[in-house]
Formats: C-alpha cells, sequence, structure tokens
C-alpha cells in the first residue's frame, strides 16, 4: 500500500511490486541508477541493519565510497570501500566526489545526539541536493530501491585499483 515518506507521494501500479515500485520512483523524479557509486555515511545504531543493504548494492556492482566509521566497519566484514575524510576534519573528499559526478546515491543516517554528525549530514545532504544526488535517509526506502535494481540489473563485478581492502 502506498505510504508516506516525505512531503511528495508518487504511486505506480502494475502487475508486479517490483515494477509497480519502479514506476513510481521514476515518478518522483528520481534518476535511477543501475550501476555507479554510492557515498554512505551511517549512524553507529544504524550499521548493523545498512550492511546487508550496502552488500546488495556492491553485488550489483556498484563501487562504496563512505566516511571513516562507516568505511572501516564496511572492511571489517568484507567490502571494498574507499574511505573518504569527513567534513568536520575539513576534508573536501566527500564535497568533491559529489560535485565531480562520481555519485550516484547517497546514503545517510545520522544521530541526533552527535553534534558533528549532524553538522556533517547537513553538509552531505545539501551537497546532494545541489549536484541533483539522489539522497536517502531512510534503510526502508533504500530496500525498495534495491528490489528494484536487483530485477532490472544483471549482475556484474567491478574492477578498481584505487579502492582498499
Amino acid at each position: 500500500s502506498p505510504e508516506m515518506k516525505s512531503t511528495g507521494v508518487a504511486i505506480g501500479y502494475d502487475d508486479s511490486l517490483t515494477r509497480a515500485l519502479y514506476k513510481s520512483l521514476q515518478a518522483s523524479g528520481m534518476a535511477i541508477a543501475n550501476y555507479g557509486t554510492i557515498l554512505v555515511t551511517l549512524a553507529d545504531r544504524d550499521k548493523e541493519a545498512a550492511l546487508p543493504l550496502i552488500r546488495r548494492f556492491y553485488n550489483l556492482g556498484f563501487n562504496i565510497e563512505a566516511t571513516s566509521g562507516t568505511a572501516d566497519f564496511l572492511r571489517k566484514h568484507g567490502l571494498r570501500t574507499r574511505r573518504l575524510g569527513k567534513l568536520s576534519e575539513g576534508s573536501n573528499d566527500i564535497y568533491s566526489s559529489i560535485s565531480r559526478g562520481h555519485v550516484n546515491y547517497v546514503i545517510n543516517t545520522i544521530d541526533l545526539n552527535q553534534h558533528n554528525t549532524r553538522l556533517d549530514g547537513y553538509e552531505i545532504r545539501r551537497a546532494a541536493v545541489e549536484n541533483n544526488v539522489t539522497i536517502f535517509t531512510s534503510l526502508e526506502t533504500v530496500r525498495v530501491l534495491l528490489d528494484v535494481l536487483e530485477e532490472i540489473t544483471l549482475g556484474i563485478s567491478t574492477i578498481d585499483a584505487d579502492y582498499d581492502m
């Protein structure tokens, strides 16, 4: 059934749930990329829940970029991840990656009790919006996107010498 996640609503109808989801994502104006790079920065409380989702992106052939804590967590769980410096640490890595068009999706969850993550999260989301990069703050919505991508995408494997384990 339809569920409102933000101020705008789009709905798609089809015989298949995944095709209906695909239509609703397109109707919402989302640029659906079935390959490329995701930028991930997660609150500590969300890391375990997000791991299978990030692994699904990885298995589809997406490159993974993440802030240091998230990158360390993903690497520990066997996902090749490029570490980007945090904005609060004075790094421009995230701005640079987003503004150069290297990022297709941003997944950003924050801990409202952590001042630095709130500020970094705000700046990351702002950079994404300013550069027309689709951003997710809800893991449930990421799950929906992955269901669509897995139905419309052939699995591939990536090779990138700049990504460390």
